[in-house]
């Protein structure tokens, strides 16, 4: 089923995290229903509108490091590429911005 990806473990990782927050805010806004709130996006949102958004900005920052690793190896006379752990923190840390500031 799954044979046509390649199945490393940050990729493995990744997904999880993505099924955990899914379930985390499902969880959560049985318990607390949310309010639209103003933050830095142009736009009134809400916890779910926040972590689509996030989640979004997440795949482009993993997608960028990825596709630029190889290229920052060169530019940097490095051995291999960056980890692919870095990218993934980034990642994180952009969608923890926006949950929380957007």
């Amino acid at each position: 089923m799954f044979s046509w990806m390649v199945w490393t473990t940050p990729v493995a990782v990744f997904f999880s995290c993505i099924v955990l927050m899914l379930v985390g805010m499902t969880v959560w806004e049985l318990k607390s229903p949310t309010v639209e709130r103003k933050g830095f996006l142009p736009l009134r949102t809400t916890r779910g509108d926040r972590l689509f958004i996030g989640l979004m900005a997440a795949a482009w920052v993993n997608l960028a490091y990825v596709g630029f690793g190889e290229k920052a190896a060169q530019w940097l006379s490095l051995d291999e590429p960056p980890s692919v752990w870095i990218g993934f923190a980034a990642s994180m840390l952009v969608l923890a911005f926006v949950m929380r500031k957007g």
